[in-house]
């Protein structure tokens, strides 16, 4: 179990899904977990969520939980949450950069070209999203610059590196990797840490009911049938321990998978189970053939180098 008992951490956009995951899992290894979204209270909606439903799962682990309401497509709100942390706590020791808005986008345009939905598709995922990830960045290093110490995570996601969800998702994520490397370069001297996580399938609430509506040949249709699946959980405990690694400066400016960090620290997810990279051999072996999903555990754990894997993905039609 890692020990974050001391610690002052932020997840954004954790009313439900894998910010909701990571934050009970971060409450879990004992830190003071802040969390922001939109609703305070469930709506009652079938796939709503709240930071009060959060609190008391972050409770129930025995975490504690400050919700903040905040609306990250308004700056001043976001400054106003960092000025907050600043005065409770004097301090802010991980930032968890996982808001992002475009879920239901997404499924309304899913199957179409760019091209036939309207421009403001962009905004929609890359607002509350990528550019929410640079703001609430900025305002994280100025409180941890001052400590010269901390630690920035952006949650990422295959998507950046092959297509997924259409072109603006593709970009938002392939440009999430690309601000988390960049931030590190100017980090570095403050000793602030900036990694970009990749989880693996993640049986989130609104994926997990996207996902039957599609293909389960195509990587998204593969949360349909549980093949391999992780739930947000696995994120969270995978953050955790990188918080906790007193060598997390090596991690800075890298792509980290949830899988591949949960076999280094030895974590296993809610079930028990731990779940491979999405570039092991294991996994993609299975998930080409699925008649041979039976068979794999006896199929070695070799990670694929990334000129493979990327050229695998580039030609395959099983992923496209």
């Amino acid at each position: 179990m890692s020990n974050l008992k001391g610690k002052v951490v932020l997840v954004t956009g954790a009313t439900r899904g894998v910010g909701k995951g990571i934050a009970i899992a971060l409450g879990e290894a004992g830190a003071t977990v802040y969390i922001t979204g939109r609703s305070l209270e469930s709506s009652g909606k079938e796939l709503s969520g709240s930071l009060a439903e959060t609190q008391t799962a972050i409770e129930e682990v025995g975490g504690k939980c400050i919700p903040v309401q905040v609306d990250h497509s308004d700056d001043e709100q976001v400054r106003q949450l960092f000025d907050r942390i600043q005065t409770e706590q004097k301090q802010l020791d991980l930032l968890v950069n996982n808001v992002f808005s475009g879920v239901r986008a997404i499924r309304d345009a899913y199957g179409k070209p760019f091209w036939q939905a309207e421009p403001e598709l962009w905004d929609t995922i890359n607002n509350v999203g990528l550019r929410s990830h640079y703001v609430a960045s900025i305002y994280a290093a100025r409180l941890m610059s001052k400590q010269n110490t901390g630690i920035i995570c952006t949650i990422s996601s295959w998507g950046g590196l092959s297509y997924i969800f259409g072109a603006a998702y593709g970009a938002g994520k392939s440009a999430c990797d690309r601000l988390s490397s960049d931030m590190a370069e100017e980090l570095k001297p403050d000793n602030i840490a900036s990694i970009s996580i990749w989880p693996g399938i993640v049986g989130t609430e609104q994926l997990t009911d996207f996902a039957t509506e599609t293909d389960t040949n195509t990587v998204e249709g593969a949360w349909a049938d549980g093949y391999n699946w992780e739930t947000p959980l696995l994120t969270g405990r995978a953050i955790a321990a990188l918080a906790s690694d007193p060598n997390v400066m090596e991690y800075t400016g890298k792509m980290q998978i949830v899988a591949e960090l949960a076999e280094k620290y030895n974590l296993v997810d809610r079930d028990g189970n731990r779940p491979v990279s999405l570039r092991s051999l294991r996994f993609v072996l299975p998930f080409a053939i699925p008649a041979f999903r039976k068979y794999a555990k006896l199929i070695p754990n070799l990670k694929l180098p990334w000129i493979l894997l990327l050229w695998g993905m580039l030609r395959s039609p099983k992923i496209h």
